[in-house]
């Protein structure tokens, strides 16, 4: 995609068929490399970001053809971030499949997925500087903490094809979280309360179950399915099955059942985080296990990711206590 620009003045970009039905928010990440990802999304709600001369939310599909207006940022322009050597190894290994279309990482808990707002480089940057010849782009998002299977396309169509299986339900994603709380018999536990996002008032982002956005949208629909699995000590681990992807969506519905997810300081509780962490953990107990999908000629594919040595040791740990106290 090519851009015009007078000198220190708004850019204007020509959707091409690289671009086309990409969400707005993920070509200007991509297109305005350098640029923190929380001015991006600012200047989105503000209305500054223009597509044929309109305002857009960020979640708008472009089109071949679309012009893209983006305000001077007066930015330097886009170094690559340095990447720690011991980074790009990390994720080198952490690659658990790779063909033509797609590379599936068992994604390391504690990076970003990608860089901006305040990260120099996230996931995304990284694996472009290990595969510099290839167009990767993300197929979906996982928080910060959570660990476990990502999808990367390596080409837009393969990209294309996995947004059209997240659309039509026909990706599956299922998780290993560990809840506060043991579940009081073996049957599984629904939630579809929808989920909306907000702000508190230092600015973070902040997701809640069953209320209205706080830019008037309302909030979007959620399913999580909660299946305990084993009882450890006052905690239970569950599998979680997802049909949708919101933001935080597993943490705001363990929250709104009643069982938070271990670990989780936004949502969870303090002192069983407290208790946890006398466990040995020091993250979110959250492990996209598995993602399996369906492309449109049929084909099924099925990525697993184990659980993390880390996590299976608080999971040794708990269980030791509760022998020591019975």
């Amino acid at each position: 995609m090519k851009a015009t620009r007078e000198p220190s003045g708004p850019r204007t970009f020509r959707v091409t068929d690289r671009g086309d039905g990409q969400r707005l928010d993920n070509f200007l990440l991509r297109e305005l490399k350098g640029v923190p990802k929380g001015l991006i999304y600012r200047l989105v709600r503000q209305g500054a970001v223009r597509v044929d001369g309109r305002r857009a939310k960020a979640h708008k599909r472009l089109a071949v053809g679309n012009e893209v207006r983006v305000p001077d940022l007066d930015r330097p322009e886009a170094a690559s971030s340095e990447i720690p050597p011991k980074v790009l190894d990390r994720l080198r290994r952490a690659i658990i499949h790779e063909d033509d279309d797609v590379l599936v990482l068992d994604k390391p808990s504690g990076l970003a997925v990608h860089g901006g707002s305040g990260l120099a480089f996230g996931i995304i940057e990284a694996m472009r500087q290990l595969r510099p010849d290839i167009e990767l782009e993300l197929g979906h998002r996982l928080d910060r903490e959570t660990s476990g299977c990502l999808l990367l396309a390596k080409r837009r169509s393969a990209l294309q094809e996995f947004h059209a299986a997240l659309r039509e339900g026909r990706v599956e994603k299922r998780y290993l979280a560990l809840l506060v709380g043991r579940f009081p018999g073996e049957q599984a536990v629904e939630c579809d309360a929808p989920v909306a996002s907000g702000r508190q008032e230092d600015g973070r982002r902040r997701m809640s179950a069953g209320e209205t956005d706080s830019d008037g949208p309302r909030a979007r629909e959620a399913r999580s399915v909660f299946v305990p699995l084993e009882a450890h000590g006052a905690f239970q681990l569950a599998e979680v099955k997802i049909g949708t992807g919101r933001t935080h969506q597993i943490r705001v519905h363990g929250q709104s059942i009643g069982h938070p997810v271990g670990g989780d300081h936004d949502y969870g509780l303090p002192d069983a985080n407290r208790s946890l962490r006398r466990h040995g953990l020091k993250r979110l107990f959250l492990h996209a296990q598995a993602l399996a999908y369906q492309s449109a000629d049929g084909e099924r594919h099925i990525f697993s990711a184990p659980l993390p040595d880390e996590l299976t040791d608080v999971l040794v740990s708990l269980d030791a206590g509760a022998e020591d106290g019975a």
